[in-house]
């Protein structure tokens, strides 16, 4: 956003300080314009309303997050060791930026116009990259073949967010190394005891 319009970059830069310490809904534009030093209706200019601007300020963080998970894979070898990392990336963001876990899981979803936004399409974009390193591991032997990837995908996804929730509500301190091996070893050893998991569910 360093290229956008000076008035943009400071009503974004206002409405995200805002977020740290008060919650979307209370935020109004004119307390957005007043802190960013701004006419209310340049808000208008930009944004349709208050929630595209807070989907801008997810996009921003987004892209963040995208840019390091790609350096934290870099040089990792096979699919396991990549899901694990990424599994530890996506906490400690979560850990590091309560806000934004707040604002994802309990406001920006609320709505239906949020899976059209420009934040939501690097979330998807997040959600390839996880779909793409488990093909590779059902490729190289390291995944079972029949399991839906997709389940996969959800069970890591639903794993991380639902061990981070009360922490991102209740600003609670997040052990992202201890949560990740919990996860990573759920997903990767099962937990029923023994070496045969050969079960007849029907």
């Amino acid at each position: 956003m360093k290229d956008a319009p000076k008035g943009k970059i400071k009503i974004v830069k206002a409405f995200r300080e805002l977020l740290n310490d008060k919650n979307f809904n209370s935020i109004t534009t004119a307390e957005t314009a007043k802190t960013a030093g701004v006419t209310e209706g340049l808000i208008y200019k930009y944004f349709k309303d208050k929630r595209a601007l807070l989907y801008e300020v997810l996009r921003e963080h987004y892209e963040k997050f995208l840019i390091q998970i790609e350096k934290d894979l870099l040089g990792i070898e096979g699919a396991s060791k990549k899901l694990k990392t990424i599994i530890t990336s996506s906490l400690q963001s979560y850990a590091n930026h309560r806000v934004f876990a707040r604002i994802v899981m309990l406001e920006a979803r609320n709505s239906e116009d949020y899976f059209d936004s420009s934040a939501y399409k690097l979330v998807q974009r997040y959600n390839q990259i996880i779909l793409e390193i488990i093909e590779e591991g059902k490729a190289n032997g390291e995944i079972r073949e029949d399991i839906d990837s997709s389940y996969i995908r959800h069970a890591i996804f639903g794993s991380i967010e639902h061990a981070c929730l009360k922490g991102a509500i209740f600003e609670q301190t997040l052990s992202s190394f201890a949560i990740s091996e919990n996860i990573y070893r759920i997903l990767f050893e099962g937990i029923t005891q023994g070496t045969s998991n050969n079960y007849n569910f029907d």
